[in-house]
């Protein structure tokens, strides 16, 4: 089978298209994958590096102002990109087409949709993207990662809830594997805070508050990823905060390359409201405190954080809102309670969409052969 994949802009959407992908080389190892995405983005960086084939078609961002000079360029890219994707799908011929969303998924569903592919979007988020909502109306198959996403979809053949797939890398090294290799000991209560691939501000600033709160406290280890942007203006905070050395309990990054085991290894994740945040930190039934991003589209990441809040897995601040004082009385309570660090735990993992991957896998599975019964 030829499957064509396209998703990108954020690493919410590259994510679980590599997952799909994992999964698809692990259960169909005939397949033939190629990865559609526009240039000079994430994708182009990221998709590369794991041998897959990798195409590009041109696209542009939508401005919500409807009637702008900037979406005049993004219509005239997007019909480039259109016939971009229509030429990539006559001369590929693929069996079906998955989307991830982003706005060059448009062209590159839209494309399979006039050639007679067969067609899925996966949207990530409790509410959609503009790029998802519009492919609704027209591709074969939606997949939803929140149950109150499928409202947003009124016109949608078929809609499945899935939930977000996620790498298999994060279940390689077991809780007491991982922390054995970090040299942590049980008795630490161990936090994990990270704003995104490109971090966030109002994170960092009240992190640097809860530094104050735990810098003699060897029980409470801390280790927050900045986002590479802003690394130094962070360390300059800190020194003018008169901390002029963390201590070993305390570490600062830029960015971090081995998540998968400090997740393994954590008590608690501080995060903003990204969709496979949320899909990891359930995965591993973690608490969490969840800061959702004030700039997210139709704010999305409120919406995702919300719904994991109103299960009681997690406490959401806004932007707004967040402070060190309060972060330090979060990690406190479920420090001095541990049957509130339990019951969050279990919720948490009452949350997860394990088998998501497994689920999509077998929805595509489903199309392809409705596809040769046609």
């Amino acid at each position: 089978m030829k499957y064509v994949i396209s998703g990108g802009g954020t690493g919410g959407h590259i994510s679980p298209a590599l997952a799909i992908i994992e999964w698809l080389r692990q259960n169909d190892t005939l397949s033939e994958l190629i990865y559609v995405g526009s240039k000079n983005s994430l994708e182009s960086k990221i998709v590369p590096k794991e041998n897959i084939k990798f195409l590009t078609v041109s696209t542009g961002y939508i401005n919500r102002k409807i009637l702008s000079f900037s979406n005049i360029k993004t219509l005239f890219s997007n019909i480039k990109g259109l016939i971009e994707a229509i030429i990539i799908m006559k001369k590929e011929k693929p069996d079906i087409a998955i989307g991830t969303g982003g706005f060059v998924s448009g062209p590159v569903l839209l494309a399979a949709k006039i050639c007679g592919v067969k067609t899925a979007i996966h949207e990530q988020n409790a509410f959609p993207g503009i790029t998802n909502k519009l492919l609704s109306n027209y591709v074969d198959l939606v997949m939803i990662s929140f149950q109150e996403a499928s409202k947003y979809f009124p016109k949608a053949k078929k809609i499945i809830l899935t939930g977000n797939p996620v790498r298999q890398d994060l279940f390689i090294k077991k809780r007491d594997e991982s922390r054995k290799e970090l040299r942590i000991s049980n008795d630490v209560f161990f936090v994990y805070s990270f704003g995104g691939s490109g971090g966030q501000g109002s994170l960092n600033d009240a992190i640097i508050e809860l530094i104050k709160q735990i810098i003699d406290d060897k029980k409470i280890m801390l280790l927050h990823v900045t986002g590479k942007r802003h690394y130094e203006k962070f360390l300059n905070h800190i020194k003018s905060a008169f901390i002029t050395k963390l201590p070993d309990h305390i570490s600062i990054v830029d960015y971090m390359e081995n998540a998968p085991m400090i997740l393994n290894a954590c008590d608690l994740v501080i995060g903003s409201g990204g969709a496979i945040t949320i899909a990891e930190i359930t995965a591993l039934g973690l608490p969490s405190i969840l800061v959702p991003k004030a700039y997210t589209a139709e704010n999305h990441q409120e919406k995702n954080a919300r719904n994991i809040e109103s299960h009681g897995a997690a406490f959401v601040y806004l932007e707004s809102e967040i402070n060190g004082e309060k972060l330090y009385e979060c990690i406190k309570s479920l420090i001095d309670n541990p049957g509130l660090y339990h019951q969050m735990s279990q919720r948490s993992s009452s949350l997860a969409h394990q088998d998501a991957s497994e689920k999509i896998g077998l929805m595509i599975s489903c199309l392809l052969k409705e596809n040769r019964n046609e």
